[in-house]
């Protein structure tokens, strides 16, 4: 069994980026490591269909996707399937 989760772009390179810093994050959230394996594991699926990351312009481009991603805007656009 899998999920797929569908996410827009901004909300992705967003999510990524925050994901990008596990290592710091395990020790804040005091992740135990299924919980840091399930957070490792979406960052690499990420990591697998993003290319902005490798773009040059990425601190511009993700700056413009956090602003996108302003919460009064939020249209619950997250879809889940099992």
């Amino acid at each position: 069994m899998g999920v797929s989760i569908q996410l827009d772009d901004d909300e992705a390179l967003v999510l990524f980026e925050f994901l990008a810093s596990r290592e710091d994050l395990r020790a804040e959230l005091k992740l135990e490591a299924p919980e840091f394996h399930a957070f490792d594991s979406l960052h690499a699926a990420l990591e697998r269909v993003l290319v902005v990351p490798f773009e040059p312009n990425y601190s511009t481009l993700l700056s413009a996707a956090r602003t996108s991603l302003d919460l009064t805007r939020f249209r619950g656009r997250v879809v889940v399937t099992v």
